[in-house]
């Protein structure tokens, strides 16, 4: 375990470390770990003298950049819980989380992707009575918040970090669940170090690695296996805004990149991009993915064409500090690909079945979240009474403990890397007045792995248009969330029980097979 103790003193401890070497590229910006260690103090003081507290919350709308890290890291410092929201959020959505985390100060950004997440806030018309200010990084604003740091001493900041302690929490990251309604999981400054140490260890992450940072800053792996872990190992950060394989390349060439993580379409894109051997990616030395199945020539084309020696796969989720667990590199390419490794050091893993059978994925240890926040139920059902973690995934153990995922005892499927749980779009579904019943299903998608389908069941004399319920769709979801096709259906399927037959939906939408068993009306958007 490193010397650091918390994620607030993470900076200071980075800059005493490694002091000089290079910490970030962004742009223009090349800063060493003691400036940005100066950078991180000076927000800190901003924040503090805009009256945050230890405990308030203080999140960040907004995509990868120098300005995220210190802001986020910043903020940390101050002693404020870090609530990192996702760019492709819409404004009910980002109001909904800002409100329940309770977040007093907001930093966003005002175009990106055309998007200017403070006019959706703003023309929303949504009530957040505890947001006290926001501020847009790439503005004038952004010099006019830095001035308040001169009210603050380093000395009251070094105090306020110092006071900080590991079982505090440092920051609610928020994941859907079944009731559609996303949760709020606070995670411990001593839990992400410990995780992160482990993680970078187990992926072999060392000092002078140059990391580009694909994944967005608001998930898991991109903060956490991203920024945390570079601090940590004394590894550069090098984000990137948006995924684009021939910038992706160029950046790999020019900043001489020897890491990068993402999912197994990142690699895919690169991998098949018709320029790629025009590229000199000879500094790449590691990668890291994962995903349920991944073709195990994917592994070999990592080493071939990206030229990544180690290649890791993993497995977690956002209540288990984002991992459950690794196979390491050393293991063969049909094992990386097939399996997602073993627990994570420290922690247990077990199947809630019989030995070699398939149930659910239970997970114990220091990883896992103490409680979803503000609802005892929800945890309750999550975990259990010895401490397991009931992951809702279905999976089996071999011989050596290697976890093989199999299916998901939860609706979830995952677009692109990101996770969508049906209850959430059903439920925005069933608020258009021509839809009466809703059931949303994951089918595979050769750019994306998994793309929505949704079945809707109209009402008297409406129709399912298409291009209206994905607009709809669209203003109300993030993107990744909204349905790429919508079929028009008299009745949905119910099991025995008299549930939603998921499963029966899943087949047809795999095989894109017609719905007249169900009273099929039409098939639209397909």
């Amino acid at each position: 375990m490193s010397g650091a103790q918390t994620i607030a003193g993470l900076a200071d401890w980075a800059a005493e470390r490694y002091g000089d070497e290079e910490a970030l590229v962004f742009g223009e910006d090349r800063w060493t770990f003691a400036e940005l260690r100066d950078r991180v103090a000076r927000v800190a003081r901003a924040v503090m003298a805009q009256g945050v507290r230890p405990g308030d919350s203080v999140a960040v709308w907004a995509p990868n950049s120098a300005r995220w890290v210190v802001a986020a890291l910043g903020a940390v410092a101050a002693g404020a819980v870090l609530v990192p929201l996702n760019t492709r959020y819409r404004a009910p959505e980002a109001a909904d989380i800002l409100r329940r985390s309770r977040t007093r100060l907001l930093f966003t950004e005002h175009d990106f992707l055309g998007t200017d997440y403070r006019a959706l806030l703003t023309d929303s018309g949504e009530e957040l009575p505890l947001l006290e200010r926001t501020v847009t990084l790439h503005s004038p604003e952004w010099s006019r918040f830095l001035s308040g740091a001169d009210r603050v001493t380093e000395e009251e900041r070094l105090a306020r970090t110092a006071d900080i302690r590991p079982t505090d929490t440092a920051d609610i990251l928020f994941t859907s669940g079944t009731t559609g309604r996303p949760k709020g999981v606070p995670t411990t400054h001593g839990q992400n170090l410990r995780v992160y140490d482990a993680w970078a260890r187990a992926v072999t992450l060392r000092h002078g690695d140059r990391y580009l940072l694909v994944n967005p800053f608001f998930h898991t792996f991109g903060y956490k296996a991203g920024i945390i872990a570079c601090l940590l190992y004394g590894a550069t950060i090098v984000p990137e805004q948006v995924f684009d394989a021939e910038t992706v390349l160029a950046r790999m060439q020019d900043e001489r990149i020897s890491v990068l993580t993402g999912a197994p379409t990142v690699f895919t894109s690169l991998i098949h991009h018709p320029e790629r051997a025009a590229y000199d990616l000879t500094s790449m030395r590691m990668a890291v993915t994962g995903a349920a199945n991944i073709p195990t020539e994917l592994i070999d084309q990592i080493r071939k064409f990206i030229g990544a020696r180690n290649i890791n796969t993993a497995y977690g989720l956002t209540e288990s500090t984002g991992v459950v667990t690794i196979c390491e590199p050393h293991e063969s390419p049909e094992t990386l690909a097939r399996t997602s490794g073993t627990a994570l050091e420290g922690t247990e893993l077990r199947i809630d079945a019989p030995p070699g059978e398939p149930g659910e994925i239970l997970t114990r240890g220091y990883h896992v979240m103490h409680g979803y926040l503000d609802d005892p139920e929800a945890t309750a059902e999550a975990v259990d009474a010895d401490g397991w973690l009931h992951t809702g995934d279905v999976g089996v153990l071999d011989e050596r403990g290697f976890l093989r995922i199999t299916d998901r005892l939860k609706d979830m499927f995952v677009v692109g890397g990101f996770n969508v749980y049906p209850a959430e779009v059903e439920q925005v579904l069933r608020g258009h007045p021509a839809v009466v019943d809703a059931a949303v299903v994951g089918a595979p998608d050769g750019r994306l792995g998994e793309v929505g389908v949704a079945y809707c069941v109209p009402a008297a004399g409406a129709r399912i248009d298409t291009a209206e319920l994905t607009a709809y769709t669209r203003e109300r979801l993030a993107n990744f969330k909204a349905p790429r096709a919508f079929h028009s259906v008299t009745d949905l399927p119910h099991n025995a029980a008299g549930k939603v037959d998921k499963g029966a939906l899943r087949r047809l939408a795999r095989e894109r097979t017609p719905l007249s068993s169900f009273g099929h009306q039409s098939g639209v958007g397909t």
